[in-house]
């Protein structure tokens, strides 16, 4: 678009010239087309917003719509009112906080506090003041057998790829998180120059496609392994089981955004559609994923290890726990990713139809591992649309200890949900790998918007957390959160969820009957 500006630009200037050299009224037509060019070229020249510097004048119009409504609205809703996945007025707080804007609202709520699934924390009657809570509160990770553990921050980056992101938007996120002070998953497309530029903390995954951690012919290797784990940058290590996006499925990159650079970080031939595998080939059983994590643990250091999964059966989480009593053996962490989880390329039936949401998910997980009395070895990671600071309060009522968020941090970055991520046409450039759209996004100024954004965040956190007069994160549970389930029945987390009693799920433990079942098909020594 910027070219075909330029282009314009030039003849319609000559156009005039010739129109001035013949009749006199030329300087009159000059006087109206004068001022649309400047504003075309001064759109270009701007670095703040990427829309205006991809489509000089037409992109004013998005600017002018978005004005005529009300600047910040409702937090949530009870459904999405443009069809959007994150609906206008979510995206409005993101975008004020990434602008340090103004995130107050007039006139109170504005939801509907009687609608089914409208919920809300509880506050005290003397409230902390919050000077007195950890202005920036860290969870260190790493269990007995970690030599190098790593205090995270509450909310980090979730994990998206070079290849579905730019690499001008991976630089921005990792320079975010080097000012921020907080982690920055890599996705599963392995380590690239952009990840490494700023010089941010990362998550580094491992998803079944093994990038950056493969032999040519797409195995596990280990030379490959320990050369990037080696790095200073990768502060822990995640083993990608499965997404919420697309659980069962495996990561798909379209041949649009397979470039020459992303072709030779992952191994794989240039222009063509990439498909992970869905499942590992490194191990098979829930033994061997234990086994794999011991292995990762040694061949890193003695960085934290851990796995991500959206889960599916019941049973076969149960199956990781029992070969984790049975071996004696923990993963430092395990992320646990809602059905509701975003990507830029997913069959419709795997992204609304196959999946464990994360509130479910996470209290399973969490009491799961209580029931097995191994809670205490690991903590556990929330994603799942977290945006807030009242959803990082809500996970952590059911469990977390930190979260993970993707699509805010994309909003901070200029996201405007386009919705044109498997087109390789991003009007952003945040999803796309085209050099034209991608030279929109500037990075110095959307590296302080992703950091501001996790502040805002984190700092709404810790005033909700002083208002509910509790003075650290651990002491969140799930009698702190409510929500209405009917119009005339509120419930607490607690009762929605009532929690396991510490190593019930043993054997010889008084588990819930509930619960028979799944463990009467839970194995340690096969998934299925």
């Amino acid at each position: 678009m910027r070219k075909i500006f330029v282009v314009s630009s030039v003849v319609v200037t000559l156009l005039i010239l010739l129109w001035a050299y013949f009749w006199i009224d030329a300087l009159f037509a000059f006087i109206l087309v004068g001022p649309l060019i400047y504003m075309g070229v001064a759109d270009m020249m701007q670095t703040k917003q990427s829309i205006k510097r991809n489509f000089p004048l037409l992109g004013r119009l998005r600017y002018v719509f978005e004005d005529m409504r009300p600047k910040i609205q409702q937090y949530f809703v009870e459904s999405d009112t443009d069809g959007s996945p994150i609906n206008r007025n979510e995206r409005s707080v993101i975008y004020q906080r990434a602008k340090k804007q103004i995130d107050t609202i007039p006139f109170g709520t504005q939801l509907n506090v009687y609608a089914e699934g409208y919920e809300w924390m509880t506050h005290s009657i003397a409230p902390l003041d919050h000077h007195k809570v950890p202005a920036h509160p860290r969870v260190v990770f790493g269990g007995s057998k970690c030599k190098q553990p790593y205090a995270a921050s509450i909310l980090n980056i979730s994990a998206m790829s070079f290849g579905s992101l730019s690499g001008n938007a991976v630089e921005a996120l990792n320079a975010g998180a080097k000012i921020g002070g907080f982690a920055h998953n890599t996705g599963e497309g392995g380590i690239s120059p952009h990840h490494l530029k700023n010089g941010g903390d990362l998550i580094w995954q491992i998803g079944t496609g093994y990038f950056g951690a493969r032999t040519e012919d797409g195995n596990f290797s280990d030379d490959a392994f320990s050369k990037n784990a080696a790095r200073p940058e990768v502060k822990m290590i995640e083993i990608k089981l499965s997404q919420g996006a697309k659980p069962g499925h495996g990561g798909i990159l379209p041949a649009k955004k397979n470039t020459p650079e992303i072709a030779a970080i992952r191994l794989v031939k240039p222009g063509t559609t990439v498909f992970s595998p869905p499942f590992h080939s490194a191990f098979t059983t829930p033994i061997e994923l234990i086994k794999f994590i011991e292995k990762l643990r040694a061949l890193a250091g003695g960085k934290p290890i851990g796995f991500k999964l959206c889960i599916g059966r019941k049973s076969e989480f149960l199956g990781i726990c029992k070969a984790m009593v049975q071996m004696d053996s923990y993963p430092d962490f395990i992320t646990i990713d809602g059905g509701e989880g975003g990507t830029g390329a997913a069959p419709p039936e795997f992204s609304n139809f196959v999946g464990m949401p994360l509130l479910d998910a996470l209290a399973f997980a969490d009491d799961a591992l209580r029931g097995f009395g191994i809670r205490e070895h690991m903590k556990l990671i929330a994603a799942g649309k977290v945006l807030t600071g009242f959803h990082i309060i809500r996970a952590m009522a059911l469990g977390a200890d930190t979260c993970n968020s993707a699509r805010a941090m994309m909003m901070a970055l200029g996201c405007i949900q386009a919705l044109e991520c498997n087109r390789n046409t991003c009007p952003t450039g945040v999803a796309t790998q085209d050099p034209v759209l991608v030279n929109g996004l500037v990075i110095d100024d959307k590296k302080v918007r992703v950091a501001n954004f996790h502040k805002h965040t984190v700092d709404s956190f810790v005033e909700l957390l002083a208002a509910a007069g509790l003075d650290h994160p651990d002491k969140i549970n799930r009698s702190h959160v409510y929500r209405r389930v009917f119009m005339n029945m509120v419930k607490t987390y607690e009762e929605i969820y009532p929690p396991l009693p510490e190593g019930c799920l043993l054997d010889g433990g008084d588990s819930p009957i509930e619960y028979d079942s799944y463990l009467s098909r839970a194995s340690s020594m096969s998934f299925n």
